[in-house]
């Protein structure tokens, strides 16, 4: 019992009184106590504190009872062993810093009973169990032979007190006997649980001499890795000592040759790698060095980790390309609508792939604003040569290492986006897809289009060297295909090594078609939909693509579909109904009001505004071009954040006004006395381009001349100060985008007719063109009069495909936008 003063310093909590036979029970996670044992204990939950105290105030004795789950914080009756120990509370212990503790000595084994109270501590009725006093011969050989091992056990411990021993050989009592001993073993607490339910003597004196015998086998084992480790380091240091120590124990359980064996594995995956001669020999040095190593050096995971990536390479693994060119053509038809011109040339390219298998194929480059099918295009091709599809994206990468790899000096280097890709295809000539090339940037780090150069050029590509892989690796049967947005922020070098495929915009009738074929479809799939239970009219998928979406592609018109889905789905799920069909009026009742609207809905005939077409790297639009005279003293003021180019466009296209004013019927005064002012709506975008020559003549023209342009015409076109329309680029995206805002009729350069079977059939039903060559033919189209002759939109005979100048490529600038 503890003395007064520490007594007096305990806390105490004030509990109702217990009936005459119950015992409070303290909770414990692991078995610490046995009878006839004294053993500090640690209290930290309040239960086990209140009953401790409790047994403390009314001088009974302590029942302990171990858990059967130790995570369990507030244990019942169910989380408890049935049998425990019932001690006597020598000393009650608290600390400075707030901490509990009990020094108890084990009377005997207990068996419990009932609960007879859970808060704020256990408490039961406990029934005692008294010791076996049985002294047959066997027990007394058991109990002799269980001295011998301790004593035995005692001498392999390093520090064990003399004192153990002679205690062990005085005690009598078998039962005693065993207790003491399995008390100061360190075996789990189940175990110790199974010593303290074995009431029958014999049955506990068997378990406890197994259990010694185990330890004297650990001891023993232990006691020889020692003596031969101490040998064999000398003067080396702890943890070389610790590794050392494992080793020999890995030894003992047989494991000892694991090392050994993974090192003769990975020398004949070496051999069946199907390397190169070369990296083969150097793959077999850095082994043999890897050999040499100890296990604990630093070097020796990075050596590993090498050989580990040389030997995944698909140095000689070759899928056959099955190339079946109508098979090709039914893959792309069923992948994407329209794009024909894209797919005659795939199929060009796969054409003479079949041909010639040991040639050297052109890289492709699809180019295109976003969401009209580049990367599906990729992995369409795949399909077609059944071969595996392999993408990186290269969006924002701008350290040349993520092409190349690192070197293995640094720490957690690894090899290039190239290399892995590789390897994760299996085979060294899948369709390897480089997506958003043209978002690549330079940086401190170094420049990635550099390093593509190697990759992407079929005469330097055979030989590629990847940092990390420091050997060199045959690309050249890699089908490579990039895709870009831009042409503008993709190196000139870079460029050259590909073969430049432009996709542009979709017109609407194609975009109904691909909503139909596949949009809806997989909306249909993603919303847990069947095509029985919704239905979507060509009038409502029309109305979505005109007033919903204004883009060159089709995911936002995707999304809009899963919008319409996304209602029809709860309304199913809900119960109300079985089947939901959508038509126009439906559209907006669940999309909300249109969100577009046709162009020339926004414009009235007022003199001065004049319609332009403009290039953006997402497809072509629509720009007006607004004039304005005031009082002033001849000065020109540009508004709508125009670029460079564009400011010289209207300097010139007034210039040309003021030159030709007597033919136009302007009186020549008003430039004296007038300011004007020429100004480009969205002016929070930026524009630029020489393109907008001939709309800007036209507005200030039609200003001055007080005669309004008519609102259906929409014109583009460079302009000199002779007068001439010059040719401009992106005819075929300005030309879909003037259909989309319904213009009926579109004044081009006559320079640019080439570039006429570039447009879709149906623009080309949708839209009259007129061809000029001065800017005064242009001027009289555009406010009312008839259009040449010749000016109609028949089709020019077949001739080779327009391309643009590189004068005119680095007028677009790569900006967000527009360029006209």
């Amino acid at each position: 019992m503890a003395d007064s003063k520490e007594q007096a310093a305990q806390p105490r909590i004030e509990l109702p009184p217990l009936p005459a036979d119950a015992i409070p029970i303290v909770p414990i996670r692991n078995v610490a106590l046995f009878p006839g044992v004294v053993m500090p204990i640690t209290l930290g939950r309040e239960l086990s504190i209140a009953a401790a105290q409790e047994a403390v105030r009314a001088g009974h004795k302590i029942a302990l009872l171990a858990q059967r789950d130790a995570s369990v914080e507030k244990p019942a009756a169910a989380d408890l062993y049935g049998i425990g120990v019932l001690a006597t509370v020598i000393r009650y212990v608290t600390t400075p810093e707030g901490g509990h503790h009990l020094v108890c000595q084990g009377e005997s084994r207990f068996r419990l009973v009932e609960m007879l109270r859970e808060t704020p501590f256990l408490a039961a009725r406990i029934e005692q169990i008294s010791e076996p006093t049985d002294t047959s011969p066997e027990i007394e050989a058991r109990a002799e032979f269980l001295k011998q091992r301790a004593t035995e056990a005692l001498g392999l411990l390093p520090q064990a007190p003399p004192e153990l021993a002679r205690m062990i050989a005085g005690i009598d009592s078998p039962a005693h006997l065993a207790d003491l001993i399995v008390s100061f073993m360190d075996v789990k607490s189940s175990e110790k649980q199974e010593i303290l339910d074995a009431l029958d003597l014999k049955e506990r004196l068997d378990k406890v001499i197994k259990l010694l015998a185990h330890r004297v086998e650990v001891l023993k084992i232990t006691k020889d890795i020692t003596e031969q480790t101490q040998a064999a380091l000398g003067e080396r240091q702890r943890e070389a000592v610790l590794r050392e120590q494992l080793r020999q124990l890995q030894k003992e359980l047989g494991e000892g040759d694991a090392e050994a064996g993974e090192l003769a594995e990975l020398e004949s995956v070496i051999a069946a790698a199907g390397m190169p001669s070369p990296v083969e020999e150097h793959a077999r040095k850095e082994l043999q060095r890897l050999k040499r190593m100890q296990e604990a050096s630093p070097e020796y995971g990075m050596v590993r980790n090498y050989l580990d990536w040389l030997v995944a390479l698909p140095w000689s693994k070759v899928d056959p390309e099955d190339i079946d060119i109508g098979r090709a053509r039914q893959v792309l038809d069923e992948d994407h609508y329209g794009l024909e011109k894209v797919k005659r040339r795939i199929l060009e390219y796969l054409a003479v792939r079949k041909l010639n298998p040991q040639g050297r194929s052109a890289i492709l480059c699809f180019v295109g604003p976003p969401g009209v099918g580049k990367t599906s295009l990729g992995q369409s091709i795949a399909r077609a040569l059944g071969l595996k599809f392999v993408r990186v994206s290269l969006g924002g990468v701008h350290d040349e290492a993520e092409i190349r790899g690192h070197r293995r000096t640094y720490i957690g280097a690894l090899p290039g986006n190239i290399i892995q890709g590789l390897r994760k295809a299996g085979t060294r000539n899948p369709v390897f897809m480089l997506d958003e090339i043209d978002k690549v940037s330079a940086s401190f780090h170094g420049d990635p289009s550099s390093a593509l150069l190697e990759v992407l050029d079929p005469e330097q590509n055979s030989t590629f060297r990847d940092n990390y892989i420091a050997q060199p690796f045959d690309l050249s049967r890699v089908l490579f295909i990039a895709t870009a947005n831009v042409l503008d922020t993709i190196a000139g070098p870079l460029r050259d090594r590909m073969e430049i495929i432009e996709l542009s915009g979709y017109t609407e009738e194609e975009k109904l078609q691909i909503a139909r074929r596949y949009l809806v479809q997989r909306q249909l799939k993603a919303n847990g939909l069947e095509a029985s239970q919704v239905s979507i009219t060509d009038a409502a998928l029309t109305r979505v693509i005109g007033e919903y979406t204004r883009e060159s592609g089709v995911r936002n018109l995707e999304r809009q579909i899963g919008s319409l889905l996304r209602n029809a789905a709860v309304q199913i799920a809900s119960g109300t109904v079985s089947h939901v069909s959508f038509d126009a009026p439906e559209v907006v009742a669940v999309l909300g009001p249109s969100r577009f609207e046709s162009e020339i809905a926004s414009r009235t005939s007022v003199p001065g505004v004049a319609t332009g077409l403009a290039w953006t790297p997402v497809g072509g639009d629509i720009l007006f071009i607004e004039s304005a005279r005031l009082p002033g003293n001849g000065k020109l003021i540009l508004t709508g954040q125009l670029g460079d180019v564009m400011k010289e466009s209207a300097q010139a296209a007034l210039s040309l006004v003021k030159s030709q004013a007597k033919e136009l019927g302007i009186d020549p005064t008003i430039f004296e006395n007038s300011d004007l002012h020429v100004h480009v709506p969205a002016g929070a975008i930026p524009k630029d381009g020489p393109s907008a020559g001939v709309a800007m003549f036209v507005s200030l023209a039609s200003l001055l001349k007080r005669e309004p342009v008519r609102p259906d015409v929409a014109m583009t076109g460079e302009i000199s100060l002779r007068g001439l329309v010059l040719p401009v680029g992106g005819i075929k995206e300005k030309t879909i985008a003037a259909a989309r805002a319904g213009i009926k009729r579109v004044i081009l350069p006559a320079r640019n007719r080439r570039d006429l079977e570039d447009i879709p059939q149906s623009t080309r039903e949708a839209l009259q063109f007129v061809w000029v060559e001065n800017v005064t033919d242009a001027l009289s189209i555009a406010l009312g009069g008839a259009a040449p002759a010749e000016g109609d939109s028949e089709p020019v005979p077949p001739r080779a495909p327009a391309t643009l100048t590189r004068k005119e490529r680095s007028r677009r600038q790569p900006t967000s936008g527009p360029q006209l």
